[in-house]
């Protein structure tokens, strides 16, 4: 684990990356990271987050800025932007249900081939998939999803990199931090100390970088 500035993890972030973002309309994201990235302008990414926040704010320029070529996300209402470039067929946006999305990728962090749910039988959602039958009841086959980078939040890092967090803030960070190929964590605070075992959320073994929000980057 190695503390870099919010300027050198964007850099990390290359063209065609798929990269997780966390946060729940900005609410535990990793603000400084995202706004490096979209000052660097690191164009044709997939973005897969919970949504694209608004269009003047957070993961949401990313979408106006048209570095996002992919998108997979549960809602798109809050940004216009991601819908107008919907609309005119410059950004391919896949839309998965919030519980099948958080499930999908805790299925790449533990390994597994797929997941089966009921959620979108009989929609648009189920074109394509493989339906399989248990016990004489439908479900949908959905896929592990993993990503190149994973830019997520944490509230405290201890030396170690391991990972804590206050309230809600933990969202789909803690998912996306244990199943990326490389972890950029942005934390509110670096302690002195360790953090206790029974406290950590994420073990510092799969965080690769971390990024201090309180310093100048």
């Amino acid at each position: 684990m190695k503390i870099i500035s919010a300027k050198e993890a964007a850099k990390l972030v290359k063209e065609g990356d798929s990269v997780f973002i966390g946060g729940f309309i900005g609410c535990g994201t990793a603000h400084k990271t995202i706004e490096e990235l979209v000052n660097l302008g690191t164009k044709n990414l997939t973005q897969i987050s919970n949504d694209t926040a608004m269009a003047d704010y957070s993961y949401g320029k990313l979408i106006t800025n048209k570095q996002i070529s992919k998108l997979i996300a549960t809602h798109v209402g809050t940004n216009k932007e991601t819908g107008r470039q919907m609309s005119d067929g410059s950004l391919e946006v896949t839309l998965v249900p919030q519980g099948t999305l958080a499930e999908r990728i805790r299925a790449s962090r533990s390994g597994l081939g797929g997941i089966l749910v009921s959620t979108g039988l009989g929609t648009l959602v189920a074109e394509g998939k493989e339906i399989i039958k248990v016990d004489g009841k439908e479900y949908l086959l959905e896929k592990p999803l993993k990503a190149d980078v994973a830019i997520v939040y944490a509230t405290y890092a201890d030396k170690y990199g391991n990972l804590s967090y206050d309230g809600t803030t933990r969202n789909f960070n803690t998912l996306m931090a244990m199943s990326a190929d490389l972890v950029i964590v942005e934390v509110e605070e670096i302690l002195e100390t360790p953090i206790n075992p029974n406290n950590v959320v994420v073990p510092g073994v799969v965080v690769d970088y971390i990024v201090d929000s309180r310093k100048e980057q």
